[in-house]
């Protein structure tokens, strides 16, 4: 019989030794960067903060890659967008206080997003903890109870010794489905403190597989392998979990017609017959939807945006899978499957029957023809007439972050992705900001490709200071500016609701100017010469800046008919 004593590991003698003689001049932060080198880390971003310099000081005695941000939430967003390129935590080092507020929007975008994000800040000194008014610099009475509702869990270290395993236990939180951003909090003099704590040497942190129970995908299984009418909604999560094969799979197999939602873009071949591509802001879209006789959803909760702003009234059977709990049956009565997408959809590759239907392929033409119809009626040729621009210029598999403007909403629904895990937008929390420092991450975490951004002057003036940081670490970003003079989308809105706008209109910098004075190159382009101006922008190395002045509008909605 083997009893579970018997699998320790024993130390071998230079083990013993090096942990018997740790290295002199150590402090709690190298213990925080020897934790993060031991769990797989090499890249971390941050910015100081007089608490933090603890952490700060020995990263420059570790082999990680500091990327430093002008402002906390850009770190944020760009520590968002390496965990969603790379699948990998990121860590983001803070400061106490301003420092670790500031980033609370962009934790919000993770967590809607569900990227894994390590976010380790300083706190006051260990005295200071519960609430006591000392009078420190940044002191709050429980900076722990900022994050709690936005993070997946809080950690709070009070001495050297817990470091390793509380940023162990955060990374496990991070990476286990749903991933999302987790918060911990170091005092000040732990971090400062000469360390006797033996040099971290080992770190591994596996997350939980969240396999879909088999009573629940039998079910599921033999729904969809009986239906008529199939449909199938892919989310993030598919797009999150690497199951967008596994969905093409049961697609075909199920000759089941697909919609991706805004988070999911890419989980499925756009122009594969079966693909109703991504209208989903659209009643075509919604009817279609609505008359299936057993609808799987993937990987989304059917929020706001998936839903065509909750019009969404569906009559068949619908089988919803998905990481978070509390996202099932949350908005529509479903056989709910708390499971990761990858495991589920194999599940259910494994037990459905195939189905013969020559109808689907049509229906779905159908549908994007009239779609079509409607966008068409518009005369919005402008607006995508630069969209096609921008695909044309982009390199396929070249990734895209894309910040609240029109210009992102038209391509929510009608830009092609290429590939999943490419397209990527602040729409998990709506907030300004996101595309440019969420962009300069992803170049961070693949600098063999060109990364685009695209904002709006209003969106744009939220992260105009990380052009410094894009050219002090030379990341291959192609910043992409539509600027209308305003916040476009909420003129757009005013005008709309109330007959004209109120607080939209903003003064207008050169922007190609400002970026020169950064020493990234810019250029003023036009819808004629966007295509062309913006693929040589990404074929050159190193940031730069394309600005597009123009004043778009966007389609018409049908969540507002009837």
């Amino acid at each position: 019989m083997t009893h579970d004593h018997d699998l320790v590991l024993r130390p071998t003698p230079s083990q013993t030794e090096a942990a018997l003689n740790p290295p002199p001049g150590r402090t709690g932060g190298d213990l925080v960067v020897e934790t993060l080198a031991g769990l797989g880390a090499t890249t971390v971003f941050g910015l100081p903060g007089q608490h933090a310099l603890g952490m700060f000081d020995a990263l420059r005695r570790s082999d990680l890659r500091y990327i430093g941000l002008r402002v906390e939430n850009n770190a944020g967003f760009a520590a968002d967008a390496y965990g969603r390129i790379t699948g990998e935590a990121a860590p983001l080092l803070l400061s106490t206080g301003p420092g670790a507020l500031t980033s609370l929007a962009a934790l919000q975008e993770a967590a809607a997003a569900s990227a894994p994000v390590l976010a380790i800040s300083s706190q006051v000194p260990t005295a200071g903890l519960g609430g006591g008014r000392h009078g420190y610099l940044h002191e709050l009475p429980d900076q722990a109870a900022s994050f709690r509702g936005v993070v997946k869990s809080v950690h709070t270290v009070r001495t050297q010794s817990q470091i390793p395993s509380a940023i162990a236990e955060a990374w496990k939180s991070a990476l286990t489905v749903p991933h999302g951003p987790v918060w911990v909090e170091i005092p000040q003099d732990v971090l400062l403190a000469k360390t006797a704590v033996p040099v971290v040497t080992g770190g591994d942190a596996f997350p939980e597989e969240l396999p879909p129970r088999p009573e629940l995908t039998a079910v599921a299984a033999a729904l969809l392998s009986k239906a008529d009418r199939p449909a199938i909604i892919a989310g993030g999560g598919v797009v999150r979990a690497d199951a967008s094969g596994k969905l093409k799979q049961l697609a075909e197999r199920l000759q089941a017609p697909v919609v991706t939602t805004f988070g999911g873009k890419g989980a499925f071949p756009w122009e594969h017959p079966l693909s109703l591509q991504s209208w989903l802001e659209d009643r075509h879209s919604t009817d279609f939807l609505e008359d299936a006789d057993v609808l799987l959803v993937v990987g989304s909760g059917l929020g706001e945006l998936s839903s065509n702003y909750h019009t969404f009234k569906p009559r068949g059977r619908i089988v919803q899978i998905d990481a978070d709990l509390g996202k099932l049956e949350s908005n529509h009565p479903a056989l709910g499957i708390h499971a990761d997408a990858r495991l589920a959809l194999q599940a259910l590759l494994e037990t459905v029957d195939a189905r013969e239907d020559a109808r689907a392929p049509e229906r779905v033409r159908q549908v994007l023809s009239r779609v079509r119809e409607r966008i068409d009626a518009q005369q919005l040729t402008l607006e995508q007439d630069l969209l096609a621009s921008v695909r044309a210029a982009l390199p396929a598999a070249a990734p895209s972050f894309w910040d609240m403007t029109i210009l992102a909403y038209w391509a929510w629904s009608a830009f092609d992705a290429k590939a999943p895990n490419t397209m990527h937008s602040a729409q998990g929390a709506g907030g300004l900001g996101y595309a440019f420092p969420a962009a300069l991450g992803a170049a961070a975490a693949d600098p063999t490709r060109p990364v685009l951004a695209v904002s709006g002057d209003g969106g744009a003036l939220y992260s105009i200071a990380e052009l410094a940081t894009a050219r002090q670490y030379d990341l291959n970003v192609t910043w992409l500016i539509v600027d209308d003079g305003g916040y476009g989308i909420l003129r757009e809105y005013m005008t709309d609701a109330f007959g004209e706008a109120t607080a939209t209109e903003l003064t207008r910098p050169d922007y190609v100017a400002l970026a020169e004075s950064f020493g990234v190159p810019g250029v003023r382009t036009t819808p004629e010469t966007l295509r062309d101006d913006l693929a040589k922008a990404l074929a050159s190395p190193g940031p730069s800046v394309v600005l597009l002045p123009a004043v778009l509008r966007m389609f018409a909605p049908t969540h507002l008919d009837g």
